[in-house]
């Protein structure tokens, strides 16, 4: 017997109906995480995050909130990044060249 299911009536819970990027909106909404944190709550790989984090940073100056970035910071020397524009975790420190570097913390500020 050929029977075709009828997925409307298939239960889907409220979580899995939000997207990637609305996970990670939810995630950092007031809360400061970083991308490994987020990675785990929405469980989607760190570049996949990276990703998506780009394009929220440039949708969020059109919303009532802020996107707020920490930036990375050398565990050695202490040198701060706050200049850098990019959101990923800088490879080496171009003060000390030491390659152990926290990387930044992200957020969303509501207004």
């Amino acid at each position: 017997m050929n029977r075709k299911r009828n997925t409307s009536d298939a239960f889907i819970p409220p979580e899995s109906q939000k997207t990637v990027r609305q996970k990670i909106v939810s995630a950092i909404l007031d809360r400061e995480l970083s991308v490994r944190d987020i990675s785990v709550e929405v469980r989607a790989s760190e570049k996949l995050v990276y990703e998506h984090l780009r394009h929220i940073q440039r949708t969020m100056h059109k919303k009532e909130n802020a996107f707020v970035v920490s930036p990375a910071e050398c565990r050695k020397c202490g040198f701060v990044f706050s200049k850098r524009e990019r959101l990923n975790r800088p490879g080496k420190c171009p003060v000390c060249r030491g390659e152990t570097i926290s990387g930044p913390w992200f957020m969303i500020r509501s207004l």
